[in-house]
């Protein structure tokens, strides 16, 4: 049984009690081999930041706790964890209690959570708890176009919803920049096969681009594939980057929350093409359509 089965698909009941042992971390490589990325630290850097809604745990009173959890950490990390044992491992929490006071139990869930994350992912982590949402709350892609909303829909013809590369070879346009971003984003579960749904922002600056239609085709396409959030934008940033050999490079997807966790990996070809906000855990950001 591969690390991603042993929860995945599968009827487990929360623990009742803390249980760390529950946290299941994948190996990266595993799906970056099928795509031909063996040294990925040459070709993109990048984190992975997500987002727990349901993060709760009780003052020593009994009183209830709740709060939005924000967890980075990088894509050099060997391992990625896998989602549904995040989603049991924080809900192990629900009936401790961890301190008098809110700060507390609010510091010591965090270096328990992040110890432990460690501890499984053998990599650096940064966490943030938020009580309140922040009253700004900044947003990477503002300058993003949308492509649906700028293509004529009647133009175009959908029926390929296997990852298509070919379609981003159609009607190559002379070279610049692009940066453009889609809500039309779904892939499904590796294990599971249950929809993964988003938006996928791309800055590309290169000799050639892909036509903003044949990009939109592609994404399209992604529909029906069953990968991981984090090997969806790893697969995307790989073809655009052998096809057009960029001078710039990012993608980032932006995945509705599942569970009550959200995934959202960025993979640039160089640090400061990166997000500037999300992979901040201190730096609660606005959501995309889709969130």
């Amino acid at each position: 049984m591969s690390a991603e089965e042993k929860l995945l698909g599968k009827q487990v009941e929360y623990p009742k009690h803390y249980c760390p042992e529950i946290l299941v971390a994948v190996p990266r490589h595993l799906n970056r081999e099928i795509y031909g990325i063996h040294q990925p630290e040459k070709l993109f850097c990048g984190y992975d930041s997500w987002h727990a809604y349901e993060a709760s745990f009780l003052l020593n009173n009994g009183m209830p706790v709740v709060g939005i959890l924000k967890i980075v950490y990088s894509a050099a990390s060997p391992f990625i964890i896998e989602s549904k044992s995040l989603k049991l491992y924080l809900g192990s929490f629900h009936m401790e209690t961890l301190g008098n006071t809110r700060k507390e139990a609010i510091d010591r869930f965090s270096a328990i959570v992040k110890n432990d994350l460690a501890t499984c992912l053998t990599t650096a982590i940064n966490l943030h708890f938020y009580e309140n949402l922040p009253s700004q709350r900044n947003f990477d892609f503002k300058e993003y176009e949308i492509l649906e909303t700028n293509i004529d829909p009647s133009s175009l013809h959908f029926s390929i919803y296997q990852e298509y590369p070919a379609f981003l070879q159609e009607n190559i346009q002379k070279g610049g920049s692009l940066k453009v971003g889609s809500h039309l984003l779904k892939s499904n579960c590796k294990i599971t096969n249950q929809p993964d749904w988003g938006s996928l922002y791309l800055y590309l600056k290169a000799e050639q681009l892909p036509a903003p239609a044949a990009l939109l085709k592609y994404i399209v396409s992604l529909r029906n594939e069953n990968h991981f959030h984090e090997e969806i934008c790893e697969m995307t940033f790989k073809r655009l980057n052998d096809l057009f050999q960029p001078e710039i490079l990012a993608i980032t997807c932006l995945y509705t929350r599942r569970g009550g966790i959200d995934i959202c990996p960025s993979r640039a070809n160089r640090p400061e093409y990166l997000p500037q906000y999300l992979p901040l855990a201190d730096c609660l950001t606005q959501g995309s359509f889709r969130q």
